[in-house]
């Protein structure tokens, strides 16, 4: 249920017009957004699209080279949270022959969060 799962975004609100956050915007928000994950010691991280996964992890790869590997998130602390990421519904909506894909990703969480339990 929703006691285990923490849903947020990139960013503190959605940009206008539904387009991409823009740098600035997203930099502005990543403060709070890397503070909430400190706060919360997630068992495991999913980023769901590339913004995601190339704002918090620091990476320049997209979201088809992303997909698929298990990453590690660094904490503050010096410790590491299991991170995946996945491709973003919306993209899935575009692309159907990805959900292939999407479907192995979901299974990897699901190990994941079974090796990760506790």
């Amino acid at each position: 249920g929703r006691t285990l799962v923490y849903i947020t975004n990139e960013i503190c609100g959605r940009p206008r017009g539904n387009r991409r956050p823009e740098p600035a915007e997203i930099a502005a928000c990543q403060p709070f957004l890397e503070r909430q994950i400190e706060l919360i010691r997630p068992k495991v991280i999913v980023f769901v699209g590339g913004i995601a996964a190339r704002g918090l992890l620091g990476v320049k790869e997209g979201v088809t080279k992303l997909r698929g590997r298990r990453l590690l998130y660094p904490l503050a602390e010096g410790t590491t949270v299991p991170a995946l990421v996945m491709f973003h519904p919306a993209y899935l909506l575009r692309t159907p022959a990805q959900k292939r894909l999407a479907w192995r990703d979901l299974l990897t969480m699901k190990r994941l969060l079974n090796e990760n339990r506790g």
